[in-house]
């Protein structure tokens, strides 16, 4: 107890009850070309119509990445994604002289949404890059007369049945001396590449303020640049409707008592000038170093798609440098689709310029799925389902149990292999730590091998140890956190004793591990060692192995033989 100088009762607590948390074994991670959607961004994504309501339908050009993602949340709910856009991906605005490339909300609401932009891309510019925003028409109305507003056309088309009234002049606004402060504003499809639908209404957003200091009845800006950056999916606004007139009023405060410039009749404004450009191998690499901190963000399935070898090198570096997490990659498409009889030989090439780690997973090809976007079928690296079959071993066993086989490794949306190896074949790139996936008669397609990228022969050659030991580190190490700037004495040490084994012993009852020994004492807690300000906990484990061969022996006997005689003898 502290030190009190006069009599009297302190009271105080000292929590034992630290228990080993459970961790995140099945999130995923991927960066790759969309046409649509945040850049340079990790978004969490629980499923593939999440997927497609974000980034949208895939093209001949991103149908790689699209369903490589699709393909890893057939099997789970949990995983993040960058989309990358190269240095010439424009977003669509209304300056046909100029070009603007704005990655995400982050990169807007920094440059732009508070300054005065200078006209750089007119009123309104398309959310994110691409030529999919080359397809948006924003319609603006302002306080005008009632004719003006019944008769409003954007595209030919009357769209003031979608509002319930003429802006004017709020209730706010008049309160503090302010008139014609309203506006509305709808949003079109103009050439269907978002709906299928041409002109079709995307957005409505009515009775918005010019004033900068406006609030809606919730208390929530009303401001129309906050609104529409707060609300629309598909813009944001810019500079005033017309730069020239309209810049010395839209924006001030309602306090200073403006009659807001009005611009009197419907403004049509067509965006354009968007632009798709893929992603160099650089900037996929800018984006997978958004999964470099493993303080910042925790996952443990990295996929690469149809990365080349220098980013699938430096993806792999990254789970090297976190240790909580595992790379999956596949052979370039040009080594097994058309290449009968090549195939070992072109993967062992392949193999060869990538370090081996037992952090990677590399499988053997790719898939012919169907597009339902495009109603055309399409080819697909594995690595996608190879992580996802790992999603699926957490949910119905645990992280420690093989993916592979025909219990647990059953590809999903699979038309065909590009190459379905035979015996010998799957024999040939095993030996390389490349793991085959074949399609068995009336069994499917199935992951037919459990090895990480290695060639060298220890118990981190298996997908299921390598996983254990990265549950074992990670959830040990959270725990241990706990023991930071604790003393060095045989209470903290017999605590973390404590704390470890009981989980250890869990893991083995749930056939994780079939023994293992936790030592922190003396022997290792040296005069040296805590001198050091150190704290040393030494865990032996013995991994449980998956069945990678089954010898079965026949052995047919007289019958007057007795069994316990040459049980044994073959």
């Amino acid at each position: 107890m502290a030190f009190s100088i006069s009599p009297g009762v302190t009271v105080s607590e000292v929590d034992l009850t630290t228990v080993i948390p459970s961790v995140l074994t099945t999130a995923g991670a991927f960066a790759g070309a969309f046409n649509w959607g945040p850049a340079n961004k990790r978004i969490q994504i629980s499923s593939e119509s999440q997927l497609f309501s974000i980034f949208t339908k895939p093209d001949s050009n991103t149908y790689i990445s699209y369903y490589t993602a699709a393909s890893f949340l057939a099997y789970g709910n949990n995983l993040r994604v960058v989309r990358t856009v190269g240095a010439n991906s424009f977003n669509a605005d209304a300056n046909t002289s100029s070009t603007i490339q704005i990655k995400n909300e982050d990169d807007f609401q920094y440059s732009y949404l508070s300054g005065n932009n200078a006209n750089v891309a007119g009123p309104f510019v398309a959310r994110y890059s691409g030529a999919l925003g080359n397809s948006l028409t924003v319609g603006v109305l302002d306080s005008c007369p009632t004719a003006n507003f019944t008769g409003w056309q954007v595209n030919s088309i009357n769209v003031s049945s979608y509002f319930a009234g003429a802006p004017g002049t709020s209730a706010q606004a008049s309160s503090a001396g302010a008139a014609n402060d309203e506006l509305h504003v709808i949003v079109l499809d103009t050439n269907g590449l978002f709906t299928g639908v041409k002109n079709q209404v995307l957005e409505v957003f009515p009775y918005l303020s010019k004033a900068s200091d406006a609030k809606d009845p919730l208390g929530n800006s009303n401001y129309y640049k906050n609104y529409i950056f707060n609300n629309s999916k598909y813009i944001y606004a810019m500079d005033p409707i017309s730069y020239a007139t309209t810049n010395a009023t839209w924006g001030t405060p309602l306090a200073n008592g403006t009659t807001f410039t009005t611009i009197g009749t419907g403004t049509t404004v067509q965006l354009s000038g968007g632009a798709d450009d893929m992603p160099s191998t650089s900037n996929l690499q800018t984006s997978y170093d958004l999964y470099k901190n493993a303080d910042e963000v925790d996952v443990s399935l990295i996929i690469t798609g149809d990365a080349n070898t220098t980013l699938q090198g430096y993806v792999r570096d990254i789970a090297e440098s976190r240790k909580d997490c595992i790379t999956f990659i596949s052979p370039p498409s040009s080594n097994v689709i058309n290449q009968a009889g090549n195939e070992t030989t072109k993967l062992a090439t392949w193999a060869s310029g990538i370090t081996a780690s037992t952090y990677v997973v590399a499988d053997c090809g790719w898939k012919y799925m169907f597009d339902k976007y495009n109603n055309v079928y399409r080819w697909i690296p594995l690595n996608g389902d190879i992580a996802g079959l790992c999603v699926n071993t957490d949910s119905v066993r645990d992280p420690w149990f093989s993916p592979a086989g025909f219990n647990r490794g059953a590809l999903k949306n699979v038309v065909k292999l590009a190459w379905n190896p035979t015996k010998a074949q799957r024999d040939t790139i095993y030996a390389l730590g490349i793991n085959p996936v074949g399609t068995f008669p009336g069994q499917g397609t199935v992951l037919f091998g459990d090895k990480t990228f290695t060639t060298k022969p220890s118990a981190f050659d298996r997908i299921n140890v390598r996983r254990l030991f990265i549950v074992l580190e990670k959830t040990i190490a959270q725990a241990s956190k706990y023991s930071l700037f604790e003393f060095n004495d045989e209470f903290t040490r017999s605590q973390f004793v404590a704390l470890v084994t009981p989980f250890l012993r869990d893991i083995q009852g749930r056939r994780g591990i079939y023994d293992f020994r936790v030592v922190c004492d003396t022997t290792n807690n040296t005069s040296q060692v805590i001198d050091s300000n150190q704290f040393v906990g030494d865990i032996y484990v013995k991994p449980a192995r998956s069945i990678n061969f089954i010898q079965l022996n026949f052995v047919a006997v007289r019958t007057g033989v007795n069994f316990s005689e040459i049980v044994g003898q073959f």
